[in-house]
């Protein structure tokens, strides 16, 4: 499941997370999508007069869903390929080389194609993709730890737009956990 490398100052693991199967990325999807798509739906059936049209335009909201999955099925084999490192400093998460290299190939084409097609909002989610390959807390700005032992998953809220998920593995769950609370008296 998960690559693991310790040392005593610095705690370094690799895991993969499927995305269709995970609870919190679920969630997370179901916020990003659901919310525009909801709104959209929502205008769709206020002001469609015919019901045919209707069907024609939830039909293709639905074939996006589909191609959606399909795209991820088929270039991230539906996993997330996540890595972590614990030192003396903070938390770094990263997405592993190998989908990093997938995911760079993938943001920067949404990138040209948003310039190419004068689409800034397309432009700037390339953008913005590409630069969440890394985080990093440091421990002074953590302000909130929430453990989820049935799920292997610590969530960590810092400052303004600081929040990490750390996916652990059966393994070092409770060592990851024990540091974090050591480092932050939770």
């Amino acid at each position: 499941m998960g690559k693991k490398d310790t040392t005593s100052d610095n705690i370094k693991w690799e895991t993969t997370v499927p995305i269709f199967r995970n609870p919190l990325i679920l969630k997370q999807l179901g916020l990003a999508f659901g919310i525009p798509f909801g709104i959209l739906i929502i205008i769709l059936i206020l002001i469609t007069n015919e019901i045919r049209y209707l069907m024609y335009s939830l039909a293709l909201i639905g074939l996006l869903f589909l191609f959606a999955y399909i795209i991820i099925m088929i270039v991230y084999r539906g996993n997330y390929e996540v890595g972590f490192v614990i030192s003396n400093k903070g938390i770094r998460c990263y997405t592993q080389e190998k989908q990093a290299k997938k995911n760079k190939v993938i943001n920067s084409s949404a990138f040209l194609l948003g310039i190419f097609l004068r689409k800034p909002g397309v432009a700037g989610a390339g953008m913005l993709a590409q630069t969440r390959q890394e985080t990093h807390i440091n421990w002074k700005h953590i302000r909130k730890v929430t453990y989820r032992p049935k799920q292997l998953l610590i969530l960590i809220k810092g400052h303004f737009a600081e929040h990490m998920a750390i996916f652990c593995t059966p393994d070092n769950y409770d060592q990851v956990k024990s540091i974090i609370q050591k480092k932050t008296s939770t």
